[in-house]
């Protein structure tokens, strides 16, 4: 019975997730299976990925070939490396002291390569937050600018205006003057 790692489909139409699965090579995609080693839900961003390792690692050890998709999730958490370093240690190349050192490495190597994207991930959003705010200062300066700028060609012209009614009014008074002086 050839032993196989994939995904079932579950889920609703256009919204899938998938079970990681050990499961005979012969049955349906999502028929019998011999156990649920995982979840995959590649809706969500970033992906996740739950997979019980202990258990992943067991199958891969017993012969279990997983499909393209769940190798390269096994291989996203540590599973086959694992099982890679743990055969040198079978043929003598490593002990088990080593392989805890490498694996524990490799883990917080990659963890710390996840924070740094994140961190990268975040401080693009906050540069971009920033620029958008820039921007908008600019416009609403412009705006404040234009509106000044109106306000005051208005105050002007209100002010031409009453001297020129002013004007008319000296004029009237200079005209009324002259003409009861005669």
């Amino acid at each position: 019975m050839p032993v196989k790692i994939r995904l079932a489909r579950q889920g609703k139409k256009g919204y899938a997730h998938y079970a990681i699965v050990i499961a005979d090579s012969r049955a349906p995609r999502d028929g019998r299976f011999i156990e649920k080693i995982g979840t995959y839900n590649p809706n969500t961003v970033p992906q996740q990925v739950d997979i019980k390792f202990d258990r992943a690692l067991y199958w891969v050890q017993t012969g279990a070939q997983p499909t393209d998709t769940c190798r390269n999730l096994l291989s996203m958490k540590g599973v086959l490396l694992k099982d890679h370093l743990l055969r040198g240690v079978k043929k003598g190349a490593l002990t088990a002291e080593q392989v805890e050192v490498k694996f524990n490495a490799w883990l917080s190597d990659k963890e710390g390569k996840l924070n740094a994207k994140k961190a990268a991930k975040e401080n693009e959003k906050k540069d971009k937050a920033a620029k958008n705010l820039a921007a908008e200062t600019k416009v609403k300066e412009a705006k404040q600018e234009a509106l000044n700028k109106k306000k005051a060609e208005a105050e002007a012209a209100a002010k031409a205006q009453a001297e020129e009614a002013k004007a008319a009014e000296n004029s009237e008074e200079t005209t009324t003057d002259e003409a009861k002086a005669e």
